[in-house]
């Protein structure tokens, strides 16, 4: 007799992943002939360099790399902070403030592990906002915490305030997410935001996780940072941890680099977590990306198209659809009445597959969904492609 093994019941609180969602909604594989533009996967050409340098570093890939990244770097990192952020000398210390990663969806995953521990005998609150990126809501579950969805300020495209929160919650929670520039909506947490948002992570002892990993993508202005926020309070990276990667900043979403700021103390114990999981960057794809990080005429050029393609979508849908520019990030966030009814009609009329927003959202108990009207378009093919597309979704939905 074989008896069946036991899985971690805590798989069954897993809302199924988005995009599974979206493929048993449309009910078929897109073809070699659809527009992709469900994933965030950026489609501009990969810079040059990225090849000169592996090809230069191929020696490299006989050798292990160390589980924090090699000292390079970390100190092309802690430059590129320092310049974008206008940080103070000493604020982020290379060796022990940060932490490269194999793509920061993985550690924004797996931070949940290292610090939601016990909160006084309760189970600890994970503060996401909603709408969200599904990886937050993962790692809330499967750590054993217990998820709170924060909505937006001032509205479902807005960033949340968790200083706004009441104690009672405030003093459970263990980690929060804030993503700005937002996915899926594109809003940008303001300064004075980011300062109230860790402050309070001070002063009720959570981790603060802030998913940068669009903060490279903008339109009109570079968007604020925590690391700046930091900086303003005096107080050094205490209880805060920010998430960047190249996948968005420099088009190379196959790379799977990205690196983690903040704590000291917090990034030891992550390190340590890590290192039992063998997620090291090997060391050639390392050299690339010290290079990268350390070169922006490649990061100003990709801005330039993204920044081109909002001016089409502006000049398509301006008016339409409660079209919005986004401050940051390359997605538009739709309304559409239904995101599902949308969804299926733009993939079975026009061949244009997007996800509706639901899928990137749970549910209010007063509110509904809030992204049960919308739809997430993301703007990642070349600019003729990309009009294509947005032209006829336009005719395709009317509004």
């Amino acid at each position: 007799m074989t008896i069946a093994p036991h899985l971690d019941a805590r798989l069954d609180g897993l809302p199924d992943y988005p995009f599974a969602r979206l493929a048993k909604l449309l009910g078929a594989p897109a073809r070699p002939d659809s527009i992709v533009m469900s994933i965030g996967e950026p489609q501009h050409k990969a810079p040059s360099l990225v090849a000169e340098v592996l090809a230069a570093n191929a020696g490299l890939w006989g050798k292990y790399p160390p589980a924090n990244g090699p000292d390079d770097l970390r100190r092309a990192v802690a430059d590129w902070a320092g310049r974008r952020y206008g940080l103070p000398a000493g604020l982020v210390d290379p060796d022990k403030a940060i932490l490269p990663v194999a793509g920061t969806r993985e550690a924004l995953y797996l931070i949940a592990q290292t610090v939601c521990g016990d909160r006084g005998g309760q189970r600890p609150l994970v503060l996401l906002p909603n709408p969200f990126y599904q990886v937050y809501a993962g790692a809330a579950v499967m750590a054993g915490a217990e998820p709170v969805f924060v909505p937006g300020a001032t509205g479902p495209a807005s960033q949340p305030d968790f200083s706004t929160l009441p104690a009672e919650i405030l003093d459970r929670t263990a980690l929060a997410y804030v993503c700005s520039p937002a996915n899926p909506q594109g809003s940008v947490a303001d300064a004075g935001l980011l300062e109230r948002q860790v402050q309070t992570a001070r002063r009720h002892g959570f981790v603060l996780a802030v998913d940068e990993c669009y903060s490279e993508i903008w339109d009109k202005a570079p968007p604020p940072g925590a690391l700046a926020a930091c900086a303003a309070s005096g107080e050094g990276l205490a209880n805060i941890l920010v998430f960047n990667s190249l996948s968005k900043r420099s088009s190379v979403p196959g790379l799977r680099s990205g690196v983690v700021i903040g704590d000291e103390r917090v990034i030891h114990a992550f390190a340590r977590l890590r290192s039992y999981g063998g997620a090291a960057t090997p060391l050639p794809i390392a050299a690339v990306a010290a290079a990268l990080w350390r070169d922006e005429a490649h990061v100003t050029e990709s801005n330039n198209l993204y920044r081109a393609k909002l001016d089409a979508a502006e000049r398509i849908l301006g008016g339409r659809l409660g079209f919005t520019r986004p401050a940051g990030g390359f997605f538009l966030w739709l309304d559409v009445g239904d995101g599902e009814v949308a969804a299926v009609k733009l993939w079975r009329e026009g061949n244009i597959r997007v996800l509706p927003g639901t899928y990137l959202a749970a549910e209010d108990s007063e509110e509904g969904n809030p992204g049960s009207r919308f739809i997430r378009v993301a703007l990642v093919h070349d600019l003729a492609t990309t009009e294509a597309a947005l032209t006829r979704l336009g005719e395709i939905l009317g509004g």
